[in-house]
């Protein structure tokens, strides 16, 4: 066999050899550093680039304050004004014309029912009062006179029945003739008819007699209208007489008024309560009076009756209120704000700021749960009741166990998504 022989190593070759695998080694190091460095800058600003992008979506979400609606009083405060009025009150005319003769009571007085308050001087009524009395006279002659002419006219009739009688009976004896008899039977048949007469004449008279007296009557309770008389227990609130004062009763002319009275023992107010409480203004609802001159005090009364039908023009119930006025403190004609305190129904309470005022109608934001956990809006269509100012009144649509949304922006849609921060939990 042959024998191969070894070349011999050079050296320098192995050398150059080494020095090129550490310069690339260190080459290899260098790019994976700077491929290293490279990618983290990259990942830095994708993440960053993340964030600012998860962060924008956060912020596109509207953000919201909620709160429950609370159930509203039992008994609401219906707070209106109204003016005492008397319970009776009446302006007193006189119903005799003359001259004012004397008054007796001026304004302030309290006065009874039957007192007298003044004087008529009537010259006019009292020889009015004379001729009518003077024309009965005549009347009454006239009508015995027609009686007294009945009885002469009577006895005749009676004479001439029986002579009638006879001359009939003699003519069918033959003693008279037929003509002779005709003529006593036609005296008598006038006589009758005379007799008839008179007794209408006698109708008539008394009639007459009749009319007389009535006008008499008449008269003199007109003489009895001189004295003007309080009609009921009260005080007088106005005079617009004096003594000489010429009396206009209406005939011809406007009747004056000479007093004004009102009793005030028991006061009464008018109150127009708005449609929405009607339904709770019933008789028998209690009600307090706080006047301006009373400051600290408040004086009770009744609701005792109403209108039952609302004012097309003001959409209110009229009411009336009793008040007891016996201690005199009370005037008709004061102002007064009535508080009642009214039945209330199952209505919510919320902020006003929470309804928005839409062309469809009045909406209400209301929580809903969504997809993936978020939240949702509905705007949910709202009946409003009474307005309280900061609060109104909701009487349907929504639930005392909804979420609501406090303040919500006009651009609030149905199915917006938000995010909720604190509000008032119940």
């Amino acid at each position: 066999m042959m024998q191969t022989e070894k070349e011999p190593v050079n050296p320098a070759a192995g050398s150059h050899l080494a020095g090129s695998f550490v310069k690339w080694i260190f080459i290899l190091v260098l790019v994976i550093l700077l491929a290293t460095v490279v990618s983290r800058g990259i990942n830095s600003r994708t993440k960053a680039a993340s964030i600012v992008k998860q962060e924008t979506a956060d912020l596109a979400i509207p953000t919201v304050s909620v709160t429950h609606p609370r159930q509203g009083e039992s008994k609401q405060e219906l707070v209106l004004p109204g003016n005492l009025q008397a319970f009776t009150f009446a302006p007193i005319y006189a119903r005799t014309s003359g001259y004012l003769k004397k008054w007796y009571f001026d304004i302030g007085a309290k006065v009874k029912a039957g007192q007298v308050l003044a004087e008529i001087e009537a010259p006019e009524l009292d020889q009015q009062l004379r001729q009518a009395k003077a024309n009965l006279q005549q009347a009454q002659a006239a009508l015995e006179q027609a009686l007294a002419n009945r009885q002469q006219s009577k006895a005749n009739e009676d004479y001439a029945k029986v002579s009638a009688d006879r001359w009939k009976e003699l003519a069918k004896q033959g003693v008279f003739s037929s003509q002779d008899n005709d003529q006593k039977q036609s005296q008598y048949q006038a006589l009758v008819a005379n007799t008839e007469a008179l007794d209408k004449a006698i109708g008539a008279a008394r009639s007459n007699v009749a009319a007389q007296e009535a006008n008499i009557g008449l008269l003199e309770q007109l003489q009895d209208y001189r004295i003007v008389r309080a009609p009921f227990d009260g005080v007088i609130t106005a005079r617009n007489t004096d003594i000489g004062a010429l009396i206009n009763a209406g005939n011809g002319g406007t009747a004056q008024e000479l007093f004004r009275m009102t009793a005030s023992e028991r006061l009464r107010l008018f109150v127009n309560v708005p449609e929405v409480s009607s339904r709770a203004a019933v008789p028998g609802v209690a009600a307090e009076l706080v006047l301006a001159e009373f400051p600290g005090r408040k004086f009770h009364g009744k609701l005792v009756r109403t209108a039952d039908a609302m004012d097309a023009t003001t959409r209110t119930l009229l009411t009336e209120i009793d008040v007891d006025n016996s201690s005199g403190e009370l005037r008709p004609g004061s102002y007064a704000e009535v508080h009642m305190a009214l039945p209330g129904g199952r209505a919510l309470i919320i902020p006003v700021s929470s309804v928005l005022f839409r062309s469809e109608g009045l909406r209400v934001g209301v929580m809903r749960a969504g997809k993936n956990g978020q939240s949702t809006v509905e705007m949910v269509p709202v009946t409003v009741g009474k307005d309280f100012g900061n609060e109104v009144e909701i009487t349907s649509g929504i639930t005392e166990s909804d979420q609501i949304i406090e303040s919500p922006s006009d651009s609030l849609t149905s199915g917006t998504v938000v995010r909720v921060i604190g509000g008032n939990k119940p």
